[in-house]
């Protein structure tokens, strides 16, 4: 009962912080900025309730709902901002095109700065020489080449955080920056050991620790409550917007809220990228850790060389996520050996 107990409770903080709080900071926003414009109107006035004490009821009851139907709806409101959905094809693919052209400078920039350093310290072969000619040469690079010489260490070391929250493989660039920044934790498990924790995901999960699998779950709702906020912020200012339009508007007060919110949106967005650091560690920690588990809790004894191990993941995720074929069989190596009949 008192594990139940806490994962009820995890799931309902996890549900509070990440899409409540935010969208009752939206609705305050909205009775604080555009509700005293559409009081003004004869519908709205028939709605609103007349007692004083109904307000705050009205705030907290308004935040619930509104935050389960984010909740619910948080895939598609992922998606839109990490340019899966409702994006045309071409506006998709110049994203894509113009990410990968960021990740690629940021790349080569990292690189000529490191081989700089190699030459000023001396015992450098001409290889390293020509290899930092070429790199100059390019004009992404030869724009910062100034900047990057001056820069400390610690702001190289946050030049290669940026490039950090791209994902390894160039196929797999999302066109927006928050794509790119959860792609690269979706990524992890695939790349290091071909393990695919989009496909096992709940398995996974179902045999870390519960402080591995608290982690994942806080990191997330940091990125969450920004991504509720971004939304809510573009929702009360497009009320506020049209609230302009009214017979009677508090134009001052509508027109600061439509300023401040406007401008607000890229803070959150910016927020939210950076908070899933957080959440690509807690996800790493994940897949590091649960390995062996999950390998042992399908029946399996994980390989002892990093190469037989990518190859049981390979195919122990393509048998989850395709129709069974024969060359499923490969898994037999893996079996872990049944325990002998009790006597």
């Amino acid at each position: 009962m008192g594990d139940i107990a806490k994962g009820v409770f995890a799931g309902a903080w996890s549900l509070l912080v990440g899409w409540i709080m935010p969208s009752a900071l939206n609705l305050a926003v909205f009775l604080l900025a555009v509700a005293p414009t559409l009081r003004r109107t004869s519908l709205v006035a028939q709605l609103w309730p007349g007692s004083p004490v109904k307000v705050p009821l009205l705030l907290l009851t308004g935040s619930v709902l509104v935050g389960l139907v984010l909740h619910a709806l948080q895939n598609l409101l992922y998606r839109i901002l990490e340019g899966y959905v409702l994006w045309p094809q071409k506006v998709f693919d110049w994203g894509c095109r113009r990410q990968l052209t960021v990740k690629h400078v940021l790349r080569d920039r990292i690189a000529a700065m490191r081989l700089e350093a190699r030459l000023r310290d001396g015992g450098a072969s001409d290889g390293v020489a020509v290899r930092l000619a070429r790199l100059r040469d390019d004009p992404g690079v030869a724009r910062y080449a100034r900047q990057d010489q001056a820069r400390s260490a610690i702001q190289r070391a946050l030049l290669r955080e940026r490039l950090s929250r791209y994902p390894v493989s160039d196929e797999q660039v999302a066109p927006t920056r928050l794509g790119n920044a959860i792609r690269r934790l979706e990524e992890y498990g695939y790349e290091r050991f071909r393990l695919d924790t989009q496909v096992m995901w709940h398995e996974l999960t179902g045999c870390v620790p519960e402080q591995v699998r608290r982690q994942v779950e806080l990191a997330r709702t940091r990125v969450d409550f920004f991504i509720a906020l971004l939304y809510g912020h573009g929702v009360v200012a497009a009320c506020a917007a049209a609230a302009l339009l009214s017979s009677q508007p508090q134009t001052s007060l509508l027109a600061i809220s439509i300023v401040l919110l406007t401008l607000l949106i890229p803070v959150w967005y910016w927020a939210a990228i950076k908070a899933t650091d957080e959440w690509a560690a807690s996800v790493r920690s994940l897949v590091n850790l649960g390995r062996k588990p999950l390998a042992e809790a399908l029946g399996y004894t994980l390989p002892a060389e990093l190469h037989a191990e990518r190859t049981m993941w390979t195919v122990l995720c393509r048998l989850s996520r395709l129709p069974y074929h024969e060359r499923a069989h490969a898994l037999d190596q893996f079996r872990a050996p049944s325990p002998p009949p009790p006597a």
